[in-house]
């Protein structure tokens, strides 16, 4: 049974997570803070395999323990991030992912929707981990098994989420994908409008990290009108 963590102070939307999640088979602990959310991770570091993380907290920021979160390294650094807000500000979304969240969901949320995304999130974690396979494209290597990558053998960082959608265009190459389709290949259905404006930063992300020049990429090409398509011939 997979052990998550959730830090939100509203102690009855916690209980009603915590038992919905139960019956799914999941074991979830709760914090009612930051402070109390970081000594349980540094507590038993490794245990936890998701993170549900409220944007407003009582003694700090959400968007703030995320990057302190991700700063810690080590099994932090690919530690799911699912965000939890009643804010509905875009750009609260798009801080919160450049950050390092894998996903944003704003409250109220249907129970089902946030199971569905914490399984797609620890689903698709458990298939890159469980992979071997070495993608290359010319100093581009992508391995899916360590859940690395690297540009003429340099290591590059990118947060799970990046990971994924870089894999997910890899695995496509020479394909153009809408952000339709990317959303539906991500999540397994279709989201919120707003969540769609993040894949663009996602792939600024990406791109700041494998790409030579990424003002004028050559390996995540955006292709006006359609969508975005990896190139399947890459002499960089």
């Amino acid at each position: 049974m997979p052990d998550l963590l959730m830090i939100d102070d509203d102690a009855r939307l916690a209980a009603m997570v915590r038992d919905y999640l139960a019956s799914n088979g999941f074991v979830v602990a709760s914090a009612g803070g930051a402070a109390a959310g970081l000594d349980l991770l540094a507590r038993e570091p490794g245990k936890f395999e998701l993170v549900l993380l409220d944007l407003m907290l009582p003694d700090g920021d959400g968007l703030d323990l995320c990057r302190r979160i991700r700063a810690q390294g080590g099994e932090y650094a690919d530690l799911p991030i699912l965000m939890l807000t009643a804010k509905g500000d875009p750009l609260d979304r798009v801080i919160g992912l450049e950050l390092g969240a894998d996903d944003y969901l704003p409250k109220p949320f249907e129970p089902r929707e946030l199971l569905a995304r914490i399984r797609a999130v620890l689903r698709r974690r458990g298939e890159r981990r469980n992979g071997t396979d070495v993608m290359r494209f010319g100093t581009l290597e992508i391995d899916r098994g360590a859940r690395a990558v690297r540009v003429g053998g340099s290591a590059r960082s990118l947060t799970s989420h990046q990971f994924d959608l870089l894999v997910l265009l890899a695995e496509r190459a020479g394909r153009v994908l809408s952000r339709e389709q990317i959303l539906d290949l991500m999540h397994g259905a279709a989201t919120d409008p707003a969540f769609d404006r993040s894949i663009d930063v996602h792939i600024a992300r990406i791109r700041a990290a494998i790409e030579d020049d990424p003002r004028s990429p050559k390996r995540i090409v955006t292709v006006r009108g359609a969508g975005y398509v990896f190139a399947r011939t890459q002499d960089a």
